[in-house]
């Protein structure tokens, strides 16, 4: 990034980044990462519920996207009870929660967009 005329950039986690949003895309871009994010927001959810609400998602995208939010402190993983069946649930860690302001604003845009140029349509249940 350009300030001042100056050539600047952000070393971060011994990565370097040319510009914030550089940094911002490293934890939430790709397809998927955003859109878990966006259902985590406000509860904790199991695989299967996020699977559920992310149907075009295959279970293998649906683990490595969350392994790599784990990964980068943004979800946490939570598993209840020592012998089988475990239950696994996932939400978000404070670090994650900072992001909720960024989701909504990302969300709305999208919604002002779909409702100004596009429609919203009824899907069949499953």
């Amino acid at each position: 990034m350009v300030i001042n005329g100056k050539h600047f950039a952000y070393r971060l986690n011994g990565d370097l980044y040319h510009c914030a949003m550089d940094i911002t895309q490293k934890y939430i871009g790709g397809k998927w990462k955003s859109v878990v994010l966006w259902y985590l927001k406000n509860s904790a959810h199991r695989f299967s519920e996020l699977k559920r609400k992310i149907p075009d998602i295959t279970e293998k995208m649906l683990s490595i996207q969350l392994k790599a939010l784990e990964e980068d402190g943004l979800i946490k993983r939570e598993v209840f009870g020592s012998k089988p069946p475990v239950r696994v649930e996932y939400s978000l860690t404070d670090f994650g929660k900072s992001l909720v302001p960024v989701l909504n604003a990302i969300a709305k845009w999208g919604r002002d967009l779909g409702d100004s140029t596009g429609e919203m349509v009824t899907m069949e249940e499953e």
